[in-house]
């Protein structure tokens, strides 16, 4: 997805700005250190997600959001602790980050960004590209949902793919599948595994319980995996 900042202050633009260049989920289209700017910006241009100052000169983080005619996804920030009961009482507000902000809690945001409202955190292109994808199976193109995959399996020059309903063994290997799909959703954790993270019913020591199945996890790529999850 894509985004703008809108910050008074150069340095906060500058660590979300880096804190975004680290991300895979979105992209800086502009900075503005005017809020009245930023709202001609979004006149012409479609944004997906704005990351707003709440206290700024002149024209407030809550103005900004009022003056909007369209609402962008809105993740505020700022230094004060007590305004965030009524930041959410703002349309468009998902989230609310207080300054510094780490690196697990802006991740967290992204996270919980997708997670409330996967219709419009993506863009148009994105969303249909996340809802399916098509397999070569036995000379016929073959439209798997893959909300309904649950695993994928490298045999060999093949991969097997597991869903609710059919397996699809196709001539690809799990890199090329990985890279079409929404990494919100799915995780490489092993070699030969790439599991739907939504799936998971247990974990225990290395491995994972998805159905009936146990896969392995890598200690390489469990210590990723268990960030991806919402753990209490």
């Amino acid at each position: 997805m894509n985004c703008i900042i809108v910050d008074d202050d150069a340095t906060a633009r500058l660590i979300i700005k880096q804190l975004c260049s680290k991300s895979e989920q979105v992209q800086v289209l502009e900075e503005f250190s005017s809020a009245i700017e930023a709202i001609k910006y979004l006149n012409t241009t479609e944004v997906d997600l704005v990351y707003l100052d709440i206290h700024m000169p002149t024209f407030s983080g809550f103005d900004f959001i009022k003056t909007l005619k369209k609402l962008p996804k809105i993740i505020l920030t700022t230094s004060d602790k007590n305004l965030a009961l009524k930041a959410f009482e703002y349309k468009g507000v998902v989230d609310y980050l207080v300054k510094p902000i780490s690196k697990n809690r802006f991740q967290q945001s992204l996270e919980k960004l997708a997670a409330l409202s996967p219709q419009t955190a993506l863009s148009s292109e994105e969303k249909m590209s996340s809802e399916f994808l098509f397999v070569n199976v036995d000379k016929r193109l073959v439209k798997i949902i893959i909300s309904d995959i649950y695993i994928i399996e490298a045999k060999g020059d093949y991969i097997n793919i597991k869903t609710e309903h059919k397996n699809y063994l196709v001539h690809s290997s799990l890199k090329k599948i990985n890279d079409k799909l929404p990494s919100t959703l799915f995780f490489k954790v092993h070699r030969s595994f790439i599991i739907n993270t939504a799936k998971i019913i247990d974990i225990e020591d290395n491995t994972v319980l998805i159905k009936k199945e146990v896969i392995p996890v890598s200690r390489s790529n469990k210590g990723e995996l268990m960030k991806k999850l919402n753990l209490l």
